[in-house]
């Protein structure tokens, strides 16, 4: 039987629709991604941590649940939003429907709703809070709670509690990574390319990281503000000093800016999806790259020795930048993904050759 549930916006907003998934109330900040497909990737990746995701194409679901595709061991969104999803997916890899995924994983779920419109509301207005309930009730106590919510702690809540390795046969390379809440498919492709990757949870200090005598350091993508992460900063401060190769991705890559006194700003929206352009100043290509953030680097924060090498094409914000003479750098994207003819990969394959 299908229920009536409802989307309440921070604006007073009410849009209605119907559950799938698992039951109950959910609030968070909504947000939305443009991806066409890798709902498995989005549904679990840590980035998500506290929103509710609105996925703006229109029927998810076609090919099913594929639990290799997974980029943690559950959800952190608070709740999922689709246009439609399919009950009768077709695909050889497939091993489950998505309503029962999310039930199974706790994650609440919203159709029916009509997404090009709710799209266009974040678009005009910004990223707001939302919540998820079968009650459409309006009342000043909902609005004022939505209105206070604040993503917190999100690092905390889903970097790993202990480190981990991972391996190759035949692995040159030892990378060790700070862990802020990383997509799986890091050390995967890490490993891909012969390395051997720890991963420390994102509260290991400097002398922790160096005691396992890396041979490059990665900093990795995440939930939540950066400028949150104070203790972390302050560590990779002194990471940095070392002139070891370090790279960043996502959040790693807000926070070497932070670290070598940058700044950071929220972003109206954010970029979430699979389809964002982003230049290569160097030789003027535009890669299409997946992306996950709501913060930016503020480009003229930087110090006189950071070189911006990638830019949105756009809204022109920060994609990347090169320290030290390009022995440390960071991207904005996510270098394991890409969308176009030119493959972002390259990105791990600087890091190994700087290591």
């Amino acid at each position: 039987m299908e229920n009536n549930a409802y989307l309440i916006l921070e604006d007073g907003t009410v849009m209605n629709g119907k559950r799938f998934g698992a039951a109950g109330e959910a609030m968070g900040e909504l947000v939305f991604t443009t991806s066409m497909v890798g709902y498995m990737e989005t549904l679990t990746d840590p980035s998500y941590y506290g929103q509710i995701v609105v996925q703006t194409f229109p029927s998810i679901g076609n090919y099913g649940v594929m639990l290799s595709d997974m980029e943690s061991e559950k959800p952190a969104l608070n709740a999922y939003i689709v246009r439609e999803w399919c009950q009768e997916p077709s695909n050889f890899r497939c091993e489950g429907v998505l309503d029962t995924f999310l039930k199974e994983k706790g994650v609440i779920g919203l159709y029916g709703i009509d997404t090009r419109a709710l799209t266009r509301r974040l678009r005009d207005n910004g990223s707001m809070n939302a919540m998820v309930t079968a009650d459409p009730t309006v009342t000043e106590e909902r609005l004022a709670a939505l209105r206070t919510y604040r993503v917190t702690d999100a690092v905390k809540a889903t970097m790993p509690e202990a480190p981990v390795q991972m391996t190759s046969l035949d692995a040159k390379k030892r990378v060790v990574m700070l862990n802020f809440g990383a997509r799986g498919s890091i050390m995967r492709n890490l490993v891909k390319y012969g390395c051997e990757v720890i991963s420390l949870p994102a509260t290991a200090t400097a002398e922790e990281v160096l005691a396992y005598e890396p041979n490059g350091i990665l900093l990795s993508d995440g939930p939540g503000d950066p400028a949150e992460n104070t203790a972390a900063i302050a560590e990779i401060v002194k990471l940095m000093q070392t002139g070891l190769p370090m790279m960043g991705i996502g959040l790693g890559h807000q926070l070497m800016a932070l670290a070598k006194g940058g700044k950071t700003a929220k972003m109206p929206f954010g970029h979430r999806g699979g389809n964002q352009p982003v230049v290569f100043t160097e030789s003027g290509h535009v890669y299409i790259t997946e992306q996950n953030h709501g913060y930016t680097v503020v480009g003229d924060s930087l110090p006189a020795d950071a070189k911006i090498n990638f830019v949105n094409a756009n809204d022109g914000t920060c994609e990347g930048i090169e320290y030290e003479g390009g022995k440390q750098f960071s991207v904005q994207f996510t270098p394991d993904a890409f969308g176009g003819k030119l493959d972002t990969s390259f990105v791990y394959e600087c890091f190994l050759a700087l290591m």
